[in-house]
């Protein structure tokens, strides 16, 4: 992070600085870092929705053979 706050490689303004340059509580909005650059709504990984097909199939055949 740069000395005024800001982002070296976007130069995004993340936070404001006190008077010493340093990031305290009292001014870091980590709500707003947390919401990006966009509002985008961001899609669930391809991997998670494998896994959870995997849960649910072994799920599905747990309980298929519980009643075997």
């Amino acid at each position: 992070m740069n000395v005024d706050g800001s982002c070296p490689s976007c130069n995004r303004v993340v936070a404001n600085t006190n008077i010493n340059g340093s990031i305290t509580s009292g001014n870091l909005d980590l709500k707003s870092l947390a919401r990006g650059s966009n509002d985008e709504d961001v899609s669930v990984p391809w991997h998670f929705k494998l896994l959870v097909g995997a849960l649910i199939l072994y799920l599905s055949w747990r309980v298929v053979d519980l009643f075997r």
